[in-house]
């Protein structure tokens, strides 16, 4: 199972994954309604309390990802708080804007995409963890049709925003992408998935 509701995050791991032997359901899909408060300080820190938490809600092995942008000029942000930045309410379109206005006439514009992902089996803790990271900087105003977040305003070296690459371009650079190639290279998926998980107990983790 992939811990999200997002379901351009589901769309994106299903491209990235589908090679790897296995069916990824969203939360909705596993019929977990339940949600994982994200509070810790830290990107690692929040996909693995996502990959135990949900994998005992759900009693599946679950592959979770925390993953963000963070800017230079703000400090980090809006780093683990990036799906929620700007207050609550705010769709991808207004958290860009409050992002364009908080930078304003900034010069130094250098950010980076930066993933997490953590694996857990149900009743375990998330034993395994995997990292991408995409450098570029935050241009000037959205372009580009593709992708979903903040991708319309994550300019790349070579000019080009995120929202503009071609799907199977993005996953060879993107943070979420090389997270998975790193996840692909180190372990066979489908094999731990498989693998019997320990009597799940009442206790949470």
């Amino acid at each position: 199972m992939l811990a999200t509701r997002n379901r351009g995050k589901l769309a994106e791991y299903r491209r990235l994954l589908g090679g790897a032997g296995v069916a990824l359901l969203d939360l909705d899909e596993a019929g977990v309604g339940e949600e994982v408060e994200e509070d810790g300080a830290t990107f690692l820190a929040n996909a693995s309390r996502k990959a135990r938490e949900y994998a005992r809600l759900a009693r599946l092995p679950v592959l979770a990802d925390d993953s963000g942008l963070v800017v230079d000029a703000l400090g980090g942000d809006p780093g683990v708080r990036s799906a929620r930045f700007g207050g609550p309410g705010l769709d991808d379109a207004g958290r860009i804007r409050h992002l364009l206005a908080r930078l304003g006439g900034v010069a130094d514009r250098r950010a980076r995409f930066v993933c997490v992902i953590a694996l857990a089996r149900p009743g375990g803790p998330a034993a395994r963890v995997y990292l991408g990271q995409c450098d570029g900087r935050i241009g000037r105003e959205p372009r580009g049709p593709g992708g979903f977040g903040y991708d319309p305003v994550f300019v790349l070296p070579d000019g080009r925003t995120m929202a503009e690459l071609p799907d199977g371009e993005k996953d060879q650079i993107s943070h979420r992408g090389l997270a998975v190639a790193e996840l692909l290279a180190q372990l066979d998926l489908a094999a731990w998935a498989a693998v019997a998980a320990p009597p799940v107990t009442s206790q949470a983790t």
